[in-house]
């Protein structure tokens, strides 16, 4: 059963943020869990506020937890926010439903980890943890 690896997870977050200084977006955090929503690498930019690695571990816990990607569960809770906010207040992890966290894969279509970021909009969030799953040579859901 493949796993995700550190130093996969070290390669993403370094493109991640590469693509983020690229961008010209504003400092950000990127945290990459395991299928278990267990952290295996975390980073935050210099100048990236207080809770940008918090947010960017509950939008990549919330996508293992719920296993889709971030931006469906924003969808999701403005359709059913009372259970959305169940689920927040009653989830051992961190749990934010807020675009931003991608699933990783593995070749088979198994989720093994997810990716996140903060610090941008939700669809910059998105598009620079993309960027480091694909550097890294890892599949996304």
């Amino acid at each position: 059963m493949p796993t995700l690896t550190l130093s996969q997870a070290r390669t993403l977050i370094d493109a991640a943020l590469m693509t983020a200084r690229q961008q010209g977006f504003k400092p950000m955090g990127v945290v990459v869990v395991d299928a278990a929503a267990q952290v295996v690498a975390s980073a935050r930019e210099d100048g990236a506020s207080a809770l940008r690695l918090d947010i960017a571990l509950g939008k990549s816990g919330a996508a293992v937890g719920m296993g889709v990607n971030s931006r469906t569960l924003a969808q999701r809770a403005k359709d059913l926010p009372a259970f959305f906010g169940a689920v927040a207040s009653t989830a051992q992890q961190a749990f934010i439903p807020q675009t931003g966290a991608v699933l990783i894969t593995d070749e088979s279509g198994a989720v093994i980890g997810a990716a996140g970021a903060s610090g941008g909009t939700g669809d910059e969030d998105e598009l620079i943890v993309i960027a480091g799953i694909a550097a890294a040579g890892l599949r996304h859901a």
